[in-house]
């Protein structure tokens, strides 16, 4: 196979309410996208456009934003798999350039989840499973990973602190990413303190320190071949390998007690196309919507043991210093989750990590980066590895 490389990415601010339009917040991403590649829309002869179009007031938006990013007449595709809708885009983009159609494809990844009301989205993630058998009985987010954490305590004695330590480690980092939306300190003492609005009550096990914001965000991702990505681009950074799988909607077809297995069968695929292994891997960004989310995570991925997942995040060896950093830039737990956007924000950071431009939050010499992104509770799974 040819070698696929990310020669450009971007992201804008993650806010709670963005000002603008859902064209002008894509064009955020986009055109800090545009700038890190140093090269112009001339160069991009395709585009991938990734939402949640639950969210959305506009219909078809690829259309719009083609148009608005001076895309046209290129071809544009649009592509939704919940949350993990961009990393799914970035998977056709290296389709369609591994395969010759196109030489190099901007992924752009969206959502103002501020265009409707709390309550409406939530009934609209509620939506994401299925229709007729579970969502009519009012099953949301949290309740479902309040099911998955329950049942991580009972099989491994996983406690409330082991969670509370993840969005803890969150914090660390959301404090110094200017790209976050929650940038504020979180401690231990705050899970345990009923003034703090951390020990909030969710779904229990799950308080609303274990939870991740909705957010407004856009993300970017160009892809190129080897040729224009060596013409045009000092420090690519290449894709390795790309997993994906899927999971029963229902969680009556599901073993609640072994994790998500889309984002294990993903990882199979992605480390054997890469030709790696979990230890292989220098940094890591994983989908933590939830604290038990990031748990389950580094078990599935293969950097701890079922069960093992609690030591990790207390001996700290997902920090920045430890074995395997994971989510050094504060996660979705401090950047918050424009659906469509998160994933392209994961590989940016990875992407940034890789080049040694991550700044304070530089993880030292990585060579192997992975991005774990999920769509709804586990029913999309998606796996990237790069390499510098």
């Amino acid at each position: 196979m040819g070698k696929v490389a990310i020669i450009g990415v971007g992201q804008s601010s993650f806010v709670r309410q963005y000002p603008g339009s859902v064209r002008e917040l894509a064009f955020e991403g986009f055109k800090d996208a545009l700038n890190d590649a140093h090269i112009t829309t001339a160069d991009i002869d395709a585009s991938v456009i990734c939402s949640a179009p639950e969210y959305d007031k506009q219909r078809s938006p690829a259309g719009i934003f083609a148009e608005y990013l001076g895309l046209n007449p290129q071809p544009t595709f649009y592509v939704e798999s919940l949350c993990s809708s961009s990393s799914m885009g970035v998977r056709l983009a290296y389709s369609l350039v591994e395969s010759g159609l196109h030489d190099a494809v901007a992924v752009v990844g969206f959502q103002k989840m501020s265009e409707i009301s709390s309550a409406e989205s939530q009934e609209r993630m509620g939506r994401g499973a299925d229709i007729q058998w579970e969502s009519p009985f009012g099953t949301m987010m949290p309740a479902y990973y309040a099911m998955y954490a329950t049942a991580h305590m009972d099989k491994y004695g996983t406690k409330p602190e082991d969670l509370a330590a993840i969005r803890v480690k969150a914090s660390t980092y959301g404090q110094i990413n200017d790209k976050a939306v929650y940038r504020k300190q979180v401690t231990h003492e705050m899970f345990s303190d009923p003034e703090s609005v951390m020990a909030g009550p969710v779904a229990a096990p799950l308080r609303v320190g274990d939870c991740c914001a909705n957010a407004d965000g856009s993300s970017c991702v160009i892809v190129a071949s080897e040729k224009k990505a060596r013409a045009l681009c000092k420090k690519p950074v290449w894709i390795l390998g790309v997993g994906a799988a899927t999971a029963s909607v229902n969680l009556a077809g599901r073993d609640l007690f072994t994790g998500l297995q889309a984002a294990k069968l993903a990882a199979e695929n992605a480390y054997k196309m890469a030709g790696i292994g979990p230890k292989d891997v220098d940094v890591a960004e994983v989908h933590d919507c939830f604290t038990i989310a990031e748990m389950m995570a580094y078990e599935n991925l293969g950097f701890a043991e079922p069960g093992g997942g609690k030591e990790l995040i207390q001996s700290k060896e997902t920090y920045k210093e430890g074995s395997i950093p994971v989510n050094v830039d504060g996660g979705l737990l401090s950047k918050g989750h424009p659906i469509g956007a998160t994933g392209g924000s994961q590989i940016r950071t990875i992407v940034l990590q890789l080049r040694g431009e991550a700044g304070d939050m530089q993880v030292k010499d990585p060579g192997i980066g992975l991005v774990h992104n999920i769509g709804g509770v586990g029913l999309y799974g998606n796996v990237t590895i790069l390499g510098r």
